[in-house]
């Protein structure tokens, strides 16, 4: 099962990604730009899914787009929520139904989605 520490682990490694405290949990920003967070069962959530988010860990990552949202969702519907109040491109998944690798491609690709040209550069290891 994933944990935050895995997510942390992931992120850690990512150029100029940085963890803050925010009122819902943990969360995770590039440049003051969010690109992955601890999900909260904020009242605006509909039902379905806030009674997912209070039972267990959920986190949610930025995605490239609506597509790519889709599809891991029809790919996955155990793991990734139909129901967030956030609309696209976001997707939340369950922390306790996704495995380590695929953790950490989403949280890398959400890093990438927000990241700056410079950073994703320098991650990817292109000097030019």
């Amino acid at each position: 099962m994933a944990t935050l520490d895995d997510v942390r682990r992931v992120a850690s490694a990512l150029p100029g990604s940085e963890e803050r405290a925010m009122t819902g949990g943990a969360a995770w920003f590039v440049r003051r730009k969010l690109y992955a967070w601890q999900c909260h069962p904020w009242p605006s959530i509909p039902a379905e899914a806030r009674e997912i988010l209070a039972a267990e860990l959920v986190v949610g990552v930025k995605v490239a787009d609506e597509f790519d949202a889709l599809a891991l969702i029809d790919m996955a519907p155990d793991v990734f929520l139909r129901t967030t109040s956030w609309g696209e491109p976001k997707v939340a998944f369950r922390m306790a139904r996704i495995d380590g690798d695929h953790l950490a491609e989403l949280v890398t690709e959400a890093w990438r989605v927000q990241a700056p040209k410079y950073l994703r550069r320098e991650f990817d290891g292109d000097d030019a």
